[in-house]
């Protein structure tokens, strides 16, 4: 794989020419800047920028007042080779809050097809319902150890509105969830956004995190997508590199919320 092309058609794809990941989300262009506006339980923030040391601020102030007058918290995305390079001492600067960083991690969707053995009394299942969603966040809670409702949100609202380009699947140990992952299926591009791996601690180590991966490959083939994109976090990383995902840039998100 071409790490620089894949970017490249990575940022073509997923940010300069983003979508809307939902039918009531619409993206914006305005000034530089791409700008995601969700809908219900959406997510809001900065896809992309063209800036340069001398407007940058400026279009910063500007995203600030238009996402508080909708009254959205918002994210700005930046990603490690964005520019100006020093975008994100800018944004800190006008008040945005950095998260953690994290790698942008892109596979072969083709290199993902294997067959994997799930731990004994292991099984997968795709979250359609209410009760599934419930038992999402409760998965989702113990591998990652924070609050869920915003999931919850996010989940009922795209079951309801968008099935076909959402799935979301659990791992279940009988009746109890050891495991989650979603993944996002826009039409039009060529990459899949994998989201939300997580498994509960006393599961991990035992194959059940790479047999989602494997599990929502096999959907991203049929449906035509040729990549796998994942904004993977430090403990993600090395299992990811294992699988053959490649790291090309990184993604930090800086958050805003008055």
């Amino acid at each position: 794989m071409d790490h620089a092309a894949v970017l490249a058609l990575y940022d073509r794809d997923m940010r300069e020419g983003a979508r809307p990941d939902s039918s009531d989300a619409r993206v914006e262009r305005t000034g530089g800047v791409v700008r995601h506006i969700g809908g219900h339980g959406g997510w809001s923030g900065v896809l992309w920028s063209d800036l340069d040391s001398v407007g940058a601020d400026a279009a910063i102030a500007a995203q600030i007042a238009y996402f508080t007058g909708l009254g959205h918290e918002f994210e700005w995305k930046l990603h490690g080779h964005d520019s100006p390079a020093d975008l994100g001492e800018r944004l800190t600067a006008a008040g945005f809050t950095a998260d953690p960083e994290e790698t942008l991690m892109i596979g072969e969707t083709s290199d993902q097809l294997l067959d994997v053995t799930l731990p004994d009394g292991v099984r997968i299942v795709p979250v359609t319902d209410r009760a599934g969603v419930e038992l999402m966040v409760e998965a989702n809670e113990k591998a990652f150890g924070r609050d869920g409702s915003w999931l919850r949100d996010l989940l009922l609202a795209r079951l309801a509105g968008d099935p076909d380009t959402f799935v979301a699947f659990l791992a279940m140990a009988g009746d109890v969830p050891v495991s989650s992952a979603r993944m996002e299926l826009i039409p039009g591009v060529r990459f899949a956004g994998l989201w939300g791996g997580g498994t509960v601690e006393g599961w991990r180590g035992r194959g059940i995190y790479r047999a989602l991966i494997v599990h929502r490959a096999r959907i991203a083939a049929e449906r035509g997508y040729r990549y796998l994109q994942v904004d993977a976090s430090s403990q993600s990383r090395p299992i990811l590199e294992r699988l053959g995902f490649a790291a090309v840039s990184t993604t930090t998100p800086y958050m805003y919320a008055r």
